[in-house]
């Protein structure tokens, strides 16, 4: 398996419009982040997690070619304004984009992009095909998908277990019985917003204590935003087997 980081940034992503912050200036290529997403690819298929703003330009700057399928961790504008550009996959792949979301999250892609699912087609629009999702695991292509069900705030948000790696991002909490099913990783991806505390998201000292918890081999923080601080200085105080990720990382399982 093989993780492709193409987004590590928060709903903002660094730099931050019109910020003047050491971070937001820094010249440090690990420092500029899109919005969070990853590209899982396994032997028999390739699947997005999230497909925010920056989705175009995250498949030109990794040449992606392909996307089987897409999972939603939630319907933020940050993970789903991207899914009008699955229109050139239907093009090269001649087939709808399976997109895997729980109904609160497909009611809100019915809404946004409207203009996909109504009975008179314009031609040339993006092909989805909505699948819904619970709790419950699920195969995509002979791939196991376990949710995880976790709280951004009191919104229910899904993070997703494949084989030996999991990706929980923008969420403050999660359920013991939810944390069971992360045991034996190899690879963890965590957000973790900033180092002070906030309402909807984990802070690092709290990403880092549910690192502790689940003991993965190996942990990626996500979903900073400019005030995680810069990558050079914060990365080498993080414990040995937890590490910022940064835009266009790539790790192997």
């Amino acid at each position: 398996m093989k993780i492709t980081f193409l987004g590590t940034g928060t709903s903002q992503g660094v730099p931050v419009i019109a910020c003047n912050c050491p971070i937001c200036q820094s010249p440090d290529r690990k420092d500029k982040r899109l919005r969070s997403s990853v590209l899982v690819e396994t032997r028999k298929s390739t699947i997005l997690i999230d497909a925010g703003p920056d989705f175009r330009q995250q498949m030109l700057r990794e040449q992606v070619k392909k996307v089987d399928a897409i999972l939603l961790t939630h319907e933020h504008a940050d993970h789903v304004l991207g899914l009008d550009d699955i229109r050139s996959f239907n093009w090269v792949m001649s087939r709808p984009m399976r997109i895997y979301a729980e109904e609160r999250v497909q009611q809100v892609i019915r809404r946004i992009f409207s203009y996909v699912f109504e009975e008179s087609r314009y031609p040339g629009l993006p092909e989805m095909t909505l699948q819904y999702i619970t709790e419950e695991k699920f195969g995509i292509d002979g791939a196991t998908i376990i949710p995880i069900r976790a709280y951004h705030y009191k919104l229910p948000v899904f993070g997703f277990r494949i084989g030996d790696f999991a990706y929980l991002t923008d969420l403050n909490s999660i359920p013991d019985k939810e944390a069971e099913k992360l045991t034996g990783l190899k690879v963890l991806v965590l957000g973790a917003l900033r180092q002070e505390k906030h309402l909807s998201h984990y802070s690092l000292h709290e990403a880092l204590s549910l690192i502790d918890q689940i003991r993965p081999e190996k942990a990626y923080l996500t979903h900073m935003s400019h005030q995680m601080g810069l990558h050079h200085i914060v990365d080498p105080q993080l414990p040995e087997n937890v590490h910022l990720a940064y835009d266009g990382l790539c790790v192997e399982i």
